[in-house]
């Protein structure tokens, strides 16, 4: 078959041996994994985010699966620890001043560096290329890189100045040793925090109840006493307690008519008193008249003549 105008085939021609294995530059590899994004493999754009296990992806394309999961997209294993928006967090990253982007190169006739970063190191000025080790911080979201974070030991951010843990540095880009300690770690923060959310809503369960019982103490009208009940007995009333003795009160106390006819007695007394008191102020009163013995015999010119 074929072999036309003296043409001689050769053995690897006819014979197809075992596919050779295809060796991927780890640089080149590594480069990849900080340029582009870990879900729709395109290239880098802010807003960027981070997951609990250290991978790079933008913003856009992790909302969009969140809100579509059922679509067929590629690279899905990446984010299926991703359950919602409080499960990542928005980087706050420095750019590099070398990187020119690539619209430097679209005739194609100048060189590119591969190993140039799109950012650096805030503190040391390393390029985020995958040759050194990037941190970022869970608590403001600023990445900085494992020398300066070792060089400069301290609890305070660089670029931020807000306080931080150890438990919240996490690894950019990590080795696969790293990352199951980072999906442990995050297995055990998700245990934590379901725990205090039950604890949480346990208390505020028993604070409602206790709320609404004192709402309806407060709401429910006090027993209204009787003013006549208890009072000391006052005038011709203590008298006849006394009379009755210790058997027990007399027949008039318990009488309602009785009481309220002697309350108008003494409320009558009371009202002739102070009238008495007010007349005497004036001289036509009993009080402000002579006596027979105060009056002489003679007639004279006096004052009460008239």
């Amino acid at each position: 078959m074929g072999c036309d105008g003296g043409t001689i085939p050769k053995r690897h021609e006819l014979v197809k041996g075992p596919k050779k294995v295809v060796k991927i530059d780890k640089h080149a590899e590594s480069a990849a994994k900080w340029k582009h994004c870990a879900l729709s493999q395109e290239i880098l754009r802010r807003p960027i985010i981070a997951c609990d296990l250290g991978r790079l992806f933008n913003k856009d394309a992790v909302i969009e699966y969140l809100l579509d999961k059922t679509a067929e997209r590629p690279n899905t294993d990446t984010v299926t620890h991703i359950r919602g928006i409080k499960d990542i967090k928005e980087l706050n990253l420095t750019d590099n001043p070398e990187w020119k982007g690539d619209r430097r190169n679209t005739k194609g006739d100048v060189y590119e560096d591969i190993q140039c970063g799109i950012f650096i190191c805030p503190v040391v000025g390393l390029e985020m290329n995958g040759k050194h080790r990037f941190c970022y911080l869970q608590t403001c979201g600023c990445v900085f890189s494992d020398r300066a974070l070792k060089e400069v030991k301290t609890e305070i951010c660089h670029k931020c100045g807000e306080g931080f843990k150890a438990e919240d540095v996490v690894v950019l880009n990590g080795t696969k040793e790293e990352v199951v300690k980072l999906r442990e770690r995050m297995e055990e923060r998700r245990a934590q925090a379901k725990t205090k959310s039950k604890k949480s809503k346990k208390i505020k369960a028993a604070e409602t109840v206790a709320t609404a019982l004192e709402s309806k103490e407060e709401e429910a009208p006090a027993p209204q006493e009787d003013p006549t009940e208890g009072a000391p007995p006052e005038g011709g009333e203590s008298s006849q307690s006394a009379a009755a003795g210790p058997s027990g009160p007399s027949d008039s106390s318990k009488d309602p008519k009785s009481s309220t006819s002697s309350n108008d007695k003494r409320s009558y007394q009371e009202m002739t008193e102070k009238s008495e008191v007010f007349k005497s102020l004036f001289t036509t009163h009993s009080s402000a008249k002579r006596t027979k013995a105060q009056t002489s015999n003679w007639v004279t010119h006096t004052p009460y003549h008239f």
